[in-house]
C-alpha cells in the first residue's frame, strides 16, 4: 500500500529549513570530531529521508528510473516537483511528461534497492545544483544483505 500523497516533501528546502547535506571531502586527518559531526549530520538526514514521501519517475512500464554509473545501479528520486522537473531540463527533456509515484524513502531502500538484484543505491534530486543527495549500497542504509560492504564490515566488527 502507498503512504498518503502530500503536496511537498519535509525534505525539499524551505528559506527556514535548508535541506541538510554532508560535506564533501575527507575530515582533516586529526579531526575526529569534525568527522563523528558529519555522520551525525549525515543519520538525522537519511532517517529524514527513510521518513518521507519522495517521487519517484517511473518508465513506460511503471519501473523507477534508475541510471548506472561506475558498477553502480542508482534509482533517482525528487524532493518534489521543482528538483524533478530540474532533472527533467538538465536533461533536455523538460517537455515531455515525467509520471512519478509519491514512495517512502523506506521502501526505497529496503525493497526497490534489494529488487533490483545489482548494487543499487539511491540519488536525491539528481540536477539540483548543491541539493542532491546520495544514498549508497552500503551497511546502514541498504540492507545489509545487498550491501557492497558487508563483508568487509562483518569482518570488522570480529
Amino acid at each position: 500500500m502507498d503512504p498518503p500523497q502530500a503536496d511537498q516533501s519535509r525534505l525539499s528546502p524551505t528559506p527556514d529549513k535548508p535541506l541538510a547535506q554532508p560535506t564533501g571531502g575527507a575530515a582533516d586527518p586529526g579531526s575526529q570530531g569534525e568527522s563523528a559531526s558529519r555522520r551525525r549530520q549525515f543519520a538525522v538526514l537519511l532517517g529524514e529521508f527513510r521518513r518521507t514521501p519522495v517521487l519517484l519517475p517511473v518508465t513506460e512500464d511503471g519501473s523507477p528510473l534508475t541510471g548506472d554509473y561506475d558498477g553502480i545501479r542508482w534509482i533517482y528520486a525528487f524532493s518534489d516537483e521543482s528538483a524533478l522537473a530540474r532533472f527533467a531540463i538538465a536533461r533536455g527533456e523538460g517537455s515531455r511528461e515525467w509520471p512519478y509515484r509519491r514512495v517512502l524513502g523506506a521502501r526505497l531502500l529496503d525493497a526497490a534497492v534489494p529488487a533490483t538484484g545489482v548494487p543499487c543505491g539511491v540519488a536525491l534530486d539528481v540536477g539540483s545544483e548543491g541539493d542532491g543527495v546520495l544514498f549508497p549500497p552500503v551497511v546502514g542504509i541498504v540492507p545489509d544483505a545487498v550491501a557492497v560492504d558487508a563483508e568487509t564490515s562483518r569482518r570488522d566488527s570480529r
